[in-house]
């Protein structure tokens, strides 16, 4: 079998022990070849233990900048006995396996159509040092120097990268150094170099820069304003609390008095965290909570009071795979109906679906004008791809001649005039109320905050006209939240066709890259890729004007096709769910395998090397 040979367009996957030191170095690698002007996408799939169990990294590099996941892995840096087996059976047919032959394995053990290269890191590493710890942490350098030299990397970019990370350290810059040189120097004098795969300089990353969705999101925060963040920890949403205290002692400290500007709070529980945002909010603070699926379930009393009683609460949810524990480290799609209709009762919730780090910073500050505009809880609905992988996106801007929108807020100086105040009175048509702040008024604007049923003016009744007027001005408030969210973006196929495809978040970057297959396989969908619930007027539209829809979605039960069924009374047979939920990444071979067999193709069109692939 002829080797894989590409330039800039191909996977590597590196199979590792959690604990192993190997996350650095893994990050070390994409960093280079980020640096060297090639676009990367880097996934880090690993346990929720600490230490032991298998873990991988894999780096898709994409001169094209396709930045899904590809599927398959061209080179394979087996560094786990355990996954050694099923390691050895992603690789692509020509692909490479690189691996420690410190001690020799049997032809057995090996694929026949895969090009196998061994470097004795163990040995190496052995000879060099003496402490067991350093033996096992310089391993992964090892590596690192090793595959530099075979996909030609330039050394430089690696020794920078190595520099920045030790600048304050000196003994340990001159030991990783000498690591990546013993690397380099065993490649250099007993394997040929370099192999198929190889990075050359180019200039395709542009401005875009290099950030997770959960420090992403967490700056949106800052800049939208919030001043309070109540939280619990919980996998995979953490970082983005941390990264907000970060971000705060860096933007929100007053230089002349070192008053600090915010409110963080660590909650005993996911109750006390929802809780905390909720009487913040009634407060007029801008405030936060992130968590993931586990966590929205114990919030729901809570958020069922503040839909009630309108109060502004954001809730960054970071999915991950469930229900109960389920995998904390896998990413899914899977809490759209639980947030969309959270708590009990009649409820619907505003959910922002961010594709990438970038959209995760716009609708973290949106989510928090929205909140305050809508005077309920708003949902952010990143996931564990977006949110824990560090990923290509356009600059983060802010334009500061921005004011945020605090909503319809009753001053003291309009109740002093005498102008009727209802905290639940719709003057205005569209469902929203006046409210008022706390002390807005020494005598005047006040009420009693109700999650109980109530009049206009936020007096207890039981009266059933009562309670049918605020819960239908709160549909009314839903229905005007339309033309408030993101909008949906859609683009249209290359010539016209009577099928389409919905989806969203994460799953957007794999979709690019299988419209791009499948019409170059003959096979033409337009495309619209939600931002947003409500649905505004154009998804309705999308879907009348084809006679069928893909939704595309990483969740079992297709979640999103229930909830468009649901609320635009679409007849079901025409919207086709296109479901992936094994907790890694959604695909472009998937997407394009599973639409292709539904719309009668003969194969799969390949993604990759000029090679036909399956599903």
């Amino acid at each position: 079998m002829p080797p894989i040979s590409a330039i800039n367009d191909f996977v590597v996957k590196f199979a590792n022990v959690n604990g192993s030191g190997s996350a650095s170095a893994n990050e070390l690698f994409a960093k280079a070849i980020l640096r060297m002007g090639v676009p990367v996408s880097p996934r880090n799939i690993f346990p929720s233990n600490i230490q032991g169990l298998p873990t991988w990294y894999e780096v898709r590099v994409t001169q094209r900048g396709h930045l899904g996941r590809r599927g398959g892995v061209d080179l394979m840096v087996a560094m786990n006995p355990q996954t050694w087996n099923a390691d050895l059976q992603e690789i692509e047919p020509g692909g490479y396996l690189f691996y420690d032959n410190s001690k020799p394995l049997p032809a057995s053990r090996f694929r026949d159509d895969v090009h196998v290269i061994g470097v004795p890191i163990t040995e190496i590493c052995n000879a060099a040092w003496s402490e067991p710890r350093q033996r096992q942490l310089f391993k992964n350098i090892v590596y690192v120097g090793a595959l530099s030299l075979l996909l030609d990397i330039d050394r430089a970019v690696v020794e920078e990268l190595i520099g920045s990370q030790f600048r304050s350290k000196p003994k340990l810059l001159d030991s990783n150094i000498h690591a990546l040189q013993l690397g380099r120097e065993y490649v250099e004098n007993h394997v040929a170099y370099p192999i198929g795969l190889r990075v050359q300089a180019a200039d395709q990353v542009g401005e875009r820069i290099f950030v997770d969705g959960n420090a992403a999101a967490a700056l949106g925060c800052v800049y939208g304003g919030a001043t309070v963040c109540a939280w619990y920890p919980i996998t995979p949403s953490s970082s983005c609390a941390e990264a907000f205290q970060a971000y705060c002692q860096q933007f929100r400290i007053e230089s002349e008095t070192g008053r600090h500007l915010y409110a963080i709070v660590q909650a005993e529980d996911e109750i006390a965290s929802i809780g905390m945002v909720v009487g913040a909010g009634w407060n007029g603070a801008r405030a936060f909570t992130a968590t993931s699926g586990p966590g929205v379930s114990l919030m729901t009393e809570f958020l069922g009071l503040a839909y009630m009683a309108e109060i502004p609460a954001t809730i960054i949810n970071v999915q991950r795979g469930g229900p109960s524990t389920g995998m904390p480290t896998r990413t899914q799609q899977a809490d759209i109906l639980s947030c969309a209709y959270a708590s009990h009762g009649d409820t619907r919730h505003v959910l922002l679906l961010p594709e990438d780090p970038h959209e995760c910073f716009e609708f973290a500050a949106a989510a928090l004008d929205l909140a305050d505009r809508l005077q309920t809880p708003v949902f952010v609905m990143s996931d564990l791809d977006i949110a824990m992988n560090q990923r290509l996106c356009a600059p983060l801007q802010w334009d500061d001649a921005r004011q945020y929108d605090r909503g319809k807020v009753m001053g003291a100086e309009d109740l002093e005039a005498g102008r009727e105040f209802g905290r639940y009175l719709d003057v205005d048509g569209d469902g929203i109320p006046y409210r008022t702040y706390p002390a807005t008024h020494p005598d005047k604007g006040g009420f009693f905050t109700r999650g109980t049923s109530k009049d206009a003016f936020a007096r207890y009744s039981e009266a059933g006209p009562d309670y049918v007027y605020n819960v239908n001005r709160l549909l009314k408030k839903f229905d005007s939240a339309k033309a408030l969210v993101p909008q949906p973006v859609v683009r249209n196929a290359a010539r016209p066709t009577a099928n389409g495809v919905i989806h969203f978040g994460s799953t957007s970057p794999a979709m690019g890259e299988a419209i791009e297959a499948m019409q170059a396989d003959g096979i033409h969908l337009d495309t619209l890729r939600l931002r947003a619930f409500p649905f505004p007027e154009a998804v309705a539209t999308f879907i009348a004007a084809h006679e069928r829809v893909f939704v595309v979605e990483q969740n079992r039960d297709g979640q999103m096709r229930s909830l468009l069924i649901n609320e635009l009374g679409i007849d079901p047979s025409r919207l086709v769910p296109i479901l992936h939920y094994d907790g890694t990444p959604i695909t472009a071979r998937f997407i394009t395998g599973e639409v292709s067999a539904r719309v009668g193709a003969a194969k799969v069109t390949p993604i990759h090397h000029d090679r036909v692939v399956s599903p």
